[in-house]
This record gives structure tokens, sequence and C-alpha cells, in this order.
């Protein structure tokens, strides 16, 4: 299989903080444009936390009609307080047409549960939702629950989860399930990190590649280091961007997602920084760094030869024909 970056998807906001329909489909057009080979939608970045249930429901069904089919679609679908009503809005998520439903390990088990606890909590949703093919997320919120060797085996022993995307960090961790990973024999099984400095060493470990909030900043660069990092005649060229994305990520993530739609308008895309999760304006010294990273990534693109998403096709009107001819 091939190796993919999955972009976290974001979430325009109006004026009035409201879903900006509009924005989305252009954001669409230019993951698209950078080459992206699917989308989590509805997920931390998408500020889910922030969005009703019927929100929540309403962007994911918007996204999975824009895209037509052209990628696969994930999206979280473990929202409720008990399990059962976890299995509920799985369910209506699911009938969104999106690839899978992504279960938030956080959500399944408390802080101090034991794992125990945690795989029957897995178990009992996965027995009120036959059918349903499933994947997992080590999201940060409520709490970074990280999997084990043991519960990710036998979560990936099920043959109900085809998706994982990864925040454990540190690379003995994430070596440990793609081995587990690879000794299932499973196929149809996709591993992304979500870290973006572990990039090249996930996908030359047999990882299918990336799923990072720096791909709401400059997806064409983590398209094209998943597409290079296992290939051996380029490895200098990168292990030098991998140095250079290990260098910025820090900055990224400070008034995340803000930064993302400050780092995109000033790419050109129509996005407003407006935010339910972050409601503090950007501080100068913010937006200087900022703009210095933005410099940075028209460099790399100049020193690798990365085609830059032409932004004007993407924001122009669309022209359609006139009904009457």
């Amino acid at each position: 299989m091939e190796n993919k970056f999955v972009p976290v998807m974001i979430t325009p906001f109006n004026l009035k903080a409201k879903l900006d329909f509009d924005v989305v489909s252009k954001l669409i057009d230019f993951y698209l444009a950078a080459g992206v080979k699917g989308f989590f939608a509805n997920c931390l970045s998408s500020e889910m936390y922030s969005l009703t249930e019927d929100e929540r429901l309403e962007l994911t069904s918007f996204i999975v009609k824009y895209v037509r089919g052209r990628v696969p679609i994930v999206a979280t679908g473990s929202f409720g307080l008990t399990i059962e009503d976890k299995a509920i809005f799985a369910k209506k998520i699911y009938e969104t047409g999106i690839d899978a439903v992504i279960l938030i390990t956080g959500h399944f088990a408390n802080v101090d549960d034991s794992d125990e606890i945690l795989i029957r909590n897995f178990n009992r949703m996965l027995e009120l939702t036959p059918g349903i093919p499933f994947g997992l997320y080590e999201c940060p919120a409520p709490y970074k629950r990280i999997l084990t060797a043991k519960v990710f085996k036998n979560l990936v022993e099920s043959g109900r989860f085809i998706y994982h995307k990864d925040t454990s960090i540190e690379k003995e961790q994430v070596l440990a399930k793609l081995n587990i990973l690879k000794e299932s024999g499973n196929t149809t099984f996709e591993f992304f990190d979500a870290h973006t400095p572990n990039a090249s060493y996930v996908v030359r470990n047999g990882g299918m590649g990336m799923s990072s909030i720096s791909g709401n900043f400059y997806p064409e660069i983590l398209v094209w280091m998943v597409n290079n990092a296992g290939n051996p005649a380029m490895k200098e060229k990168v292990d030098w961007l991998q140095n250079e994305l290990i260098q910025v990520d820090p900055s990224i993530h400070v008034a995340y997602p803000m930064s993302a739609k400050y780092f995109l308008a000033k790419r050109g895309l129509p996005i407003r920084t407006i935010s339910r999760a972050h409601v503090l304006e950007l501080t100068p010294s913010q937006k200087e760094v900022l703009d210095a990273l933005h410099e940075k990534f028209l460099g790399w693109c100049d020193t690798l030869g990365i085609e830059k998403v032409a932004i004007e096709s993407i924001v122009a009107p669309k022209v359609y024909p006139d009904p009457a001819i």
C-alpha cells in the first residue's frame, strides 16, 4: 500500500462563529491539490468539543458529499456519557458515509482505570455496533490514553479496526505497535503518527504515514515527506527536511488551531482567524513567528523542488454553465 498523508481537518467559522461551509469546500480543494490521500474530519483540530452534536454530523456529512469518494474519510464518533450513548452517535456519524468511525482512547476508561477495564469497554462498544469499521486515536483530550502493547494487540486482533492515529511520541512505543501490526499479518490496518518529528522514522519502519497538525500549515511538505522517506536515494534530503521540521514543530502548537488559520490566510485561503477553542487573538510576537515560518516553508519548497498549491485556482469563483444553454 502507498504511504499517505491524512490531514486532521480544521473548521472554518464565519463572523458569527458558525460553520462556514463555503470555506470548508475551499479547504478540501486545497488539501486535495496538495496530494493528501484521506481526511480525518470531526477531530480535535476541528474543535470537535466545541461543536454541537448536530454540527458534528452536519460538518462530516458536508465533507463526505463534497469529497465524493475521491479519498477515504474518517471521523470521531465516540461521544456520549455511556457506552450505549457512544454507540448511538457512532451509528449516526457512520451513516454520513465515512469509511471508519474513530474512537478516542480516553473516552473508554477513566485516567486511573486498568487496561482490563479499557478492553472491556471497547468490547462492549463493538458488540453494540456490528458491521461498523473503527479507528483509534490517542487524543490529548479529555486526557491522553496511550495504548499499551497488550491493548493494541487485543484491538488489532479483533478485526474491527482499520485505522490508528498514534500520539506516543516516543519511538520505542511507536515501534512496539508497528511490530505488533506486522506480526498480526493484518494488511487492512493503517497506522498513522501524529508527531511530525517522527515522520521519516514511522514510514521507514512500516507505518502508513502521517496525520499531524503540521499539515494544516504546509500539507505539500508532509505529502513529500511520506512519499520519499522510504526511498534510500532520497535519504539525505529527507533527513535534512526532517531536521527542519523538528526545529519548527514547537512553534506551530502555540495558539493552535488559530495559528494554522492565520498561516493559511497568509497563504491566501479565505479563512478567518476565528476559533471556538482558542478565543484570544494572536499576539504580534506569535504572528512574527508564523511569518518567519512561512518564509521557511517557501525555502523548503525551493530547495526540494516541491510545487506549492496554486491558491488562486482554489479561491477563484467557480464558473457554472448557464442552465438555459
